[in-house]
């Protein structure tokens, strides 16, 4: 600074004459047709390929007086990092990690154990655990509201289809015993729960609810038929007559349900167990909905017609 200072230059007159030799200085554009193109000035290679070469680069002082940058600047290489990254007001280091096999929550939950034994930190230093770990509680606050939403939403819908709602809490009952299935799952693939999880519990409940209400709307039919037949026939319904009505209307649905569950689970199974790119997000959609849909079959078959013959047969006079 003194020396430049003594040819009346500043700071910035000697980064000025640095940055034109090396990066140049558009001055003007060259137009051609639609195209710009900018006119870029600066010194030949030989004059900037190193420090020496640097050094005799020619500044111009106020007096007119030419020197050389080396006159008042010593140039020397030094390495020094690519970039300073900061957020917040705050210097920060990256550390990237992939992950294979493992969910992001789960390792991240590992981690944190293992840099808490490390030690605390020194003052001043923090430590954060960002990227898709980041998105991932970002998309866990969402579905606190998102899946009470959903099934507020599929309860609406089933009470406009059917007005009744012992019919909707027959088939949201459903839902909680077809979650049993995918829980007992992936504990047994050892999956935490995750947003993918998440996605895979909604999925879920429409197929479950799906399922249910084809069974329910048959069950229906079958029980208004058989009041049709007994008052056509002039004689009172029975308990044993209620429950051979329900027999055929459950009957009449057995195979679509199945066939609806084994095109799920067989079209999911691949998925599940797959090892390719995005595998370890797909399968934990799939399996919660391949647990599932096996206790939402045992469940629409075998206790949703039981249950629906209980509720009829308070209406049948003893």
């Amino acid at each position: 600074r003194e020396k430049a200072a003594r040819y009346g230059l500043n700071i910035s007159d000697i980064q000025q004459v640095i940055a034109t030799a090396v990066g140049g200085i558009n001055v003007s554009q060259s137009v051609e047709g639609l195209e710009r193109y900018p006119i870029n000035i600066r010194y030949p290679q030989d004059y900037r390929n190193s420090p020496e070469q640097m050094a005799l680069l020619p500044i111009v002082t106020a007096k007119n007086e030419r020197i050389a940058l080396g006159d008042v600047a010593h140039i020397y290489v030094e390495d020094g990092p690519p970039a300073i990254k900061s957020e917040n007001a705050r210097l920060n280091g990256w550390t990237y990690i992939d992950i294979e096999n493992v969910d992001i929550g789960s390792y991240v939950e590992r981690a944190q154990e293992i840099v808490k034994q490390q030690g605390e930190l020194p003052a001043g230093y923090s430590l954060v655990w960002s990227g898709q770990y980041e998105y991932m509680l970002r998309a866990k606050e969402k579905l606190t509201y998102v899946i009470p939403l959903t099934l507020a939403i599929i309860i609406v819908l089933l009470y406009i289809n059917f007005r009744r709602f012992a019919e909707v809490a027959m088939i949201m009952g459903t839902l909680p015993l077809a979650m049993v299935g995918s829980i007992q799952l992936m504990a047994y693939l050892e999956f935490n729960f995750s947003v993918a999880v998440g996605v895979g519990f909604i999925a879920l409940s429409g197929v479950a609810v799906e399922i249910s209400v084809i069974m329910l709307v048959y069950l229906n039919q079958a029980y208004e038929h058989m009041r049709s037949d007994c008052k056509q026939q002039g004689i009172k319904p029975t308990v044993d007559i209620l429950r051979q009505a329900i027999m055929d209307g459950a009957g009449m649905r057995v195979r679509p349900v199945m066939m609806t569950a084994a095109a799920i689970i067989v079209g999911l199974l691949p998925i599940m167990y797959g090892t390719g790119t995005g595998s370890e997000v797909m399968s934990r959609i799939a399996a919660p909905m391949v647990g599932g849909m096996i206790t939402a079959l045992i469940m629409t078959l075998l206790v949703l017609p039981v249950v629906y013959f209980l509720w009829r047969k308070q209406s049948i006079p003893k």
